[in-house]
Parts: C-alpha cells; structure tokens; sequence
C-alpha cells in the first residue's frame, strides 16, 4: 500500500495543551479570529485529497500581517507545528493538517493591492484567487499567464507554494516563471523578500528556491506577479485519432516541427466521453484520443501556423482536424478540457487523480504500460495530459466502499509514478509532493540529494515546525521502504528524523 498519511508524524510530536495553547492566542491576539469547537474544525481536516483526513488541534483566521507574525512567533516559543493552508484546492495532501497543530488559513489576504500596467506587474496578497488577477488586469489589456484547472478557485499563494502549471505552460511557463518577488514570515516570524521589482536579482535565486517549497520554509503575505499583454489571436484545432500512441507521437511531431502552442493538450475516449457528456464541448466520443491545439500570437503568423500543425497532424494519423469557427466554439473546446476532473467524476463513486511527467517521447510507451497497469489492478483509468510539457494526469477510478479498491487505487498510482521517474520524468509537475507521493521521493532522488533538501529545510525552520511530514521523506523512510541503504548508519538533522 502507498501510504499517504503517516500517523507517526502526529504520534511522534509532543503532547500541546491544547487549552493553555488558545488562551495564550486570545490573550495576546484578542482579535484574531480562532475556530476550536470540533464542528467548527471539520471544513478544513483535508485538501482536494480527499481521501484523507486529521482534524486539526486549532484553525486560526487572520486577517493582518501582525496577526500571522503573532501565531508563528507565540507556535516557534511552544514548538508547536504550523500548517498553512490557502484555498485548500490542493491535489497531494499538502495543507493536510495535524492533530497536535494550528492551522493557519490565509484566504482572508484576498486583496489585489496595486496593478502597473507600465511594469505589466501585478502586487497581490496570498488570498487572491489566480483568475481574478487576470479579471483585475483585462481593462489593461493584460493577464496572468499560469492558469491551473482550478483557477477559478485556487490561491495565489497557493499556486506558490505548488509551483502550479495549467494548460497554457508549455508556451509561457509555470508560476516560478511568472514571478518577480515574494515576501515571506519565517517561522518566527521574521520578514524576508525574495526576488525584486527588478527582472533579476543578485546572489542566489532564493525565489526560485521556494517557488514549489510546498509550505514548509516560510509563509508567503504578498506575491509580485508578471503580466503579459493579451494576444492578438488565438485559435484552437481539435485533432481526432483511432489510438493514443497515434496522438502521443503527434504532440513530438508538432514540437518536432518547430512549433510551440500556447497549449497542447491531450484527452482519451474515457476523458472523451465524460467530458463531452458534462460540458457538450463537441467533442468526438468514437475518438480513442484528442489533441487540443491553441496557437496565439499576430494574426498572420497564427493562420500560417494552424496551417502547419494541421498537416503535421494528418500525416501523424488523425483521422479528423478540426478548427474551432468562432470565439464561443474555442471556450468550449477549452471548458471542456478545464472540467475533465469534474466530469470523470461522474463516471464513478471515487478517482484518484495523479500527477506525474516524463518525456515527449515516451508518451506512447508509458500510454500503453498505463492501460496495462490498469488492467493488471482491475481498475480504470482515464488519461488527461498536458501533453506538450509531457505532465500527465491519470484519473484513477474506483470505490472506496468496495474492500480493498482504495487500497488498489493507491497501488496503482504509486507504480504510474515510478514509471514515470524510470523513463527519466518525475513523479510530480504542478501538483507538488504533499503526503501523496511522499514514499516516490525515494525513488525519484537518492539520500545525498535528501540530505541536500534537508539541510535546506533546517537551514529555514531549523525545529521542523512548518508543514511537518511533508514533501521530503527522511533517509530512514526511504530505508524502511528498500528505497535505499543509509551511509553509514547515520541520519543527518536527527531533528527532523521524527517527521
């Protein structure tokens, strides 16, 4: 079984006084809003994993930047664990919380506190949903480039932490490319900025570091973010093919050709059918695999460029291309990809949704041991890829109230995974490590790069207080899972053994 939750990290912390904790919260931050009655705290036991569940000791709601330095200062003297959580739309268990931890909620920095349109920045607090900076940056004829699945919903903080991608990535890349600075409270609430106003800055890339850091060095309170200028045009083509090896050795063919979409985009008939039930984005559901297309940019190079990937998808095999005829026609195609999760909702009681990349062209190959895998475990499985950056998204299907399918399903996912890290991928691309896919870091990474990663966790959070259990497996996880051999028999940062 791939375990996500480790019950050792809540057994292994100190006992907290729970009540000695919250009256010393309310004595020195009497306005601070404090949820600890247990119907209050059950909203926030999980993220989008859902699977998965602790209650948290207390949930605190801040709403000023003082209010944040107090609790980490007042958690860092009593050592007790901070998890902070933003829109909790999270796909790894990342803003899972802890039994014997204060869960810190920054949905409450929801401002967008300056646009310059000269700069193309954009300042936001944490709290600040990814499409509203878009939303907020259109009368400038700007936007926000990263756009996850969840952007209606997700955090800017969020995407932060994640290093979140989307469906437009492959052009304009993910959230650490679209960064200019960040301010962060340390876990005692000490205030840092990394990053500038400046497209680049001097020493070492700290901005780059934490981009993807998943909670576990700092609490972000502002984000300065790059806009781009919207383009001219932009146009969709749907591509239609009778395999999924077929459509996978397209999207090499089309980047091959010297192409690079805005997205590129990558469906099977599973996703298909479920899709098209739910959105009717006209989709064809006899297709075994679709590819969504988006060229954007002037006018005439877009029309000569749609030009060039219809031909280079109909000598790959489609047996149907097809160009969206109007805006309205483009934003189906598009919503239809965008609510994929959603919709193979519908298919089953339960899925599990994995994230995962590997290399252009080993799509085909890990498309075919996939459906094996699938058949191997009697479970099915529905495939939906950012296929032109190769970040796959296998929708695991099952029932958690049947015995042994949810067992089954995390079997499953955990062997996708390490498929990936075989053909030279990794085990994550926009959804982070959390407590899902915490045992595959040790099979992604050996233990003198995990010594690197913790020596940089002690270096920020020396008393592993922030995000505990998360992201990186001690040497001692990877050895009780044959992952590895542990030199010598020593552990380093024996502090953060515990975790």
């Amino acid at each position: 079984m791939n375990i996500l939750y480790d019950e050792r990290v809540d057994g292994a912390l100190p006992d907290v006084d729970k009540n000695a904790l919250l009256l010393a919260l309310q004595t020195q931050l009497p306005d601070l809003e404090i949820l600890h009655q247990s119907e209050e705290l059950k909203p926030y036991e999980c993220d989008g994993l859902s699977a998965y569940r602790t209650t948290p000791m207390l949930v605190v709601l801040p709403r000023r930047i003082e209010e944040v330095q107090g609790v980490l200062r007042l958690c860092h003297a009593r050592k007790v664990p901070v998890v902070a959580r933003g829109a909790g739309t999270g796909l790894s268990g990342g803003a899972l919380p802890l039994e014997k931890g204060v869960l810190l909620v920054m949905a409450r920095f929801n401002n967008i506190l300056h646009i310059d349109p000269a700069a193309r920045t954009a300042r936001v607090q944490p709290g600040v949903r990814n499409l509203a900076i878009s939303q907020a940056a259109a009368p400038f004829g700007l936007y926000y480039a990263p756009d996850p699945s969840s952007q209606i919903a997700c955090s800017i903080g969020g995407n932060v932490a994640e290093n979140a991608g989307g469906v437009h990535c492959l052009k304009y890349g993910l959230t650490v490319h679209n960064l200019l600075k960040v301010d962060i409270l340390t876990v005692d609430g000490e205030h840092l900025t990394l990053g500038s106003q400046a497209l680049d800055s001097p020493g070492f890339d700290l901005l780059a570091l934490f981009t993807g850091s998943e909670g576990m060095l700092g609490v972000i309170t502002e984000v300065t973010v790059k806009l781009l200028p919207k383009p001219q045009t932009a146009k969709v083509l749907l591509a239609a093919f009778d395999s999924v090896e077929k459509a996978g050795h397209a999207v090499g063919d089309i980047i091959a050709a010297g192409i690079i979409p805005g997205g590129l985009e990558m469906m099977d008939n599973l996703a298909i059918r479920a899709a098209e039930d739910f959105i009717h984005a006209g989709y064809p559901v006899d297709a075994e695999a679709i590819l969504l297309c988006e060229l954007d940019g002037v006018e005439a190079d877009v029309h000569a460029d749609c030009d060039r990937v219809r031909k280079v998808l109909e000598q790959a095999g489609a047996t149907e291309v097809r160009q969206a005829r109007d805006e309205a026609e483009r934003v189906r195609f598009w919503a239809g990809r965008k609510n994929a999760f959603p919709a193979v909702g519908r298919l089953s009681p339960d899925y599990y949704c994995m994230d995962g990349t590997i290399p252009r062209r080993e799509l085909p190959g890990v498309l075919r041991a996939i459906a094996a895998l699938s058949a191997e475990y009697g479970l099915r499985v529905a495939n939906v890829f950012h296929a032109g950056d190769g970040n796959m998204h296998p929708l695991i299907l099952f029932d958690a109230n049947q015995p042994g399918e949810l067992d089954r399903a995390e079997a499953l996912g955990g062997k996708i995974l390490e498929l990936c890290v075989k053909v030279g991928g990794s085990i994550t691309g926009e959804h982070g490590v959390g407590r899902e896919k915490i045992n595959q870091m040790c099979a992604q990474f050996n233990s003198d790069e995990l010594t690197v990663f913790h020596a940089i966790k002690a270096a920020f959070d020396p008393s592993g207080l922030l995000n505990p259990g998360k992201n990186i497996p001690t040497l001692h996880r990877c050895a009780e899972f044959g992952a590895m051999h542990v030199h010598l028999g020593q552990m380093p940062f024996p502090e953060l053994e515990r975790f």
